[in-house]
């Protein structure tokens, strides 16, 4: 079964100096023992004047090392303070420059989908991207897909701040791009609008998943499997939860639910399939 680890999942340990990047591949590997990693930015980079900056390039190189020694794969290295929209000409551009940075960084580290947001507001209520937010948007995912289909790697958002919590406005700049290498992080039943609906609407672009504890606990989660499933998705599921406290004991129940929710959903459609068979002969 492909399951993940989101780094994000041991923020508080991380803040608490109690895990570093090293630490957390040890655990993905030998203490659930998994074959592939989520990265996210923070582990490897420090934060001065709003932005992540990530080590040096030696330090990459280590990680990188690491990940081989241990066989793990980097299915998705997820970055924060390097999306694309902001009102700010200035911020923008330092934006794109950290961005830039990071896609180098994935080349080194041998990354398989990269996740940079398309900026907004955290607000649901900004529903939708305004002319010019859309056209920078567009245009800059159509440069680092170039980029990626150099290197072998999908980019694009998660469904994770302002109007990309919105189904139908990934799906508008997914067809505005229309590059292969572009994809979405698709964090399953995360949504502002079409709540039902809105993870098979992405399913087509998505390139990896997240579960969370809320949509690994719930029962309806399986159609939701199920429609991503049916558009085509044979990636790595992830599970993504910052616990308060019990990290180590958390992520390990979160895994085992959302191994749980795959396989029931596994299971229901091969029981439709064998009805489907029978229901023809």
């Amino acid at each position: 079964m492909k399951l993940s680890v989101g780094g994000y999942s041991f923020y508080n340990l991380f803040q608490e100096g109690k895990m570093d990047v090293f630490g957390y591949l040890e655990t993905v590997k030998y203490r659930y023992h998994l074959d592939a990693v989520d990265l996210w930015n923070a582990q490897i980079a420090q934060r001065t004047n709003s932005l992540l900056i990530l080590a040096d390039e030696s330090y990459l190189v280590k990680v990188r090392e690491a990940l081989d020694e241990k066989g793990l794969r980097l299915v998705n290295l997820a970055v924060d303070t390097a999306h694309l929209w902001d009102p700010d000409p200035e911020i923008r551009e330092a934006l794109r420059q950290n961005a830039l940075k990071h896609l180098q960084a994935a080349v080194i580290l041998g990354a398989e989908t990269v996740r940079i947001d398309t900026g907004g507001s955290y607000r649901a209520a900004d529903d939708s991207y305004t002319d010019e937010a859309f056209e920078w948007i567009v245009n800059g995912y159509r440069e680092y897909c170039q980029f990626a289909r150099d290197y072998g790697f999908r980019i694009g958002p998660e469904n994770h701040m302002g109007a990309s919590l919105v189904p139908g406005e990934l799906v508008r700049i997914a067809e505005a791009v229309n590059d292969p290498a572009f994809g979405v992080l698709l964090h399953m039943d995360r949504w502002s609008r079409d709540q039902e609906t809105g993870d098979q609407l992405v399913a087509p672009w998505a390139y990896h998943i997240h579960f969370d504890n809320k949509s690994a606990a719930k029962e309806e989660i399986l159609s939701h499997i199920k429609a991503i499933r049916a558009g085509g998705y044979d990636g790595y599921w992830a599970v993504e939860y910052n616990a308060p406290e019990n990290q180590y004991l958390e992520v390990e129940y979160l895994l085992c639910q959302a191994a749980k929710r795959l396989k029931e959903a596994e299971s229901a459609a091969d029981r439709l399939d064998s009805y489907n068979r029978t229901g023809q002969n």
